[in-house]
């Protein structure tokens, strides 16, 4: 996602590419992906800090006059502190991304056990 010259980056939330105050929140280790620390929009809402409350956040001041448009685009989505990566295709599609993991005794890439036994 791009980010705008107004909008700023806070402190990092992520532990090992993980959100652990989240308990369904799915792991980004091993597949690529960075995970990105919270920035403010340009309506002076925090965006990605799991916090989801604003006082600057137009459903904080909603009127008869607040145009449902302004709450729209990019602006207020997190690219890896989303709801969205709870679900089950976007999961999948982390999970896709990750290397195997091998077991004892296993390497990667190579059948050492063939021609063994």
């Amino acid at each position: 996602m791009k980010k705008s010259n107004d909008e700023h980056h806070l402190k990092q939330i992520s532990i090992d590419e993980t959100l652990p105050h989240q308990i369904n929140a799915p792991s980004f280790k091993g597949t690529g992906i960075k995970m990105e620390p919270p920035f403010i929009n340009k309506y002076g809402v925090t965006i990605g800090d799991s916090m989801y409350a604003s006082k600057n956040s137009p459903l904080e001041n909603w009127t008869k006059e607040t145009d449902p448009v302004i709450m729209s685009g990019d602006g207020w989505v997190h690219p890896t502190n989303d709801i969205g990566w709870n679900s089950t295709e976007n999961r999948e599609l982390l999970e896709n991304k990750k290397n195997p993991q091998a077991g004892l005794f296993m390497h990667p890439t190579k059948d050492v056990g063939q021609s063994r036994d």
